[in-house]
């Protein structure tokens, strides 16, 4: 009773002074991955409206299957310097052959005086700049907040 196999050693094998130093002189390994923070995503922002959607998309993100809510709420919980201004060239550049698609931005959309003529968008943004929202409207589109863009569309 109790009795082990012969040749099995339940101690670790020891390693030497030397060899423990050079392992801790190299460092951690970072693979491709990245280091893994273990800190909870919570938002730094003090804006009610953004702490209000960080609420309801976490809500939606735990209740639903749907990714998309999962991403926007990692967005939300961005720095603002991780959430920069798009503007509309570059969104009717990616939304081209997209007809009867919401873009969805989770930062600002600012105006360009470069685009001329600005495509029809239906665009759910954090912020829109006037001239943004005006150039928006006058093509026949729609600048939408993100709580009417969950009323509308809902996963």
């Amino acid at each position: 009773r109790g009795s082990r196999a012969v040749g099995a050693s339940a101690a670790p094998p020891l390693r030497s002074a030397a060899a423990s130093l050079e392992a801790a002189a190299m460092g951690i390994d970072i693979e491709a991955g990245g280091r893994v923070w273990n800190k909870p995503r919570l938002t730094k922002s003090e804006n009610p409206y953004i702490r209000l959607l960080v609420k309801l998309y976490k809500f939606l993100a735990r209740r639903t299957d749907s990714k998309f809510n999962k991403v926007i709420l990692k967005r939300l919980n961005m720095t603002c310097k991780s959430k920069p201004p798009l503007s509309l060239q570059k969104l009717a550049k990616c939304m081209e052959g997209k007809d009867g698609k919401i873009a969805v931005v989770v930062g600002a959309v600012t105006g360009d005086k470069r685009l001329y003529e600005v495509p029809k968008l239906t665009v759910c943004a954090l912020r829109f700049t006037e001239t943004a929202r005006a150039s928006i409207v006058k093509a026949g589109g729609e600048g939408l907040t993100f709580d009417k863009f969950e009323l509308r569309e809902p996963l």
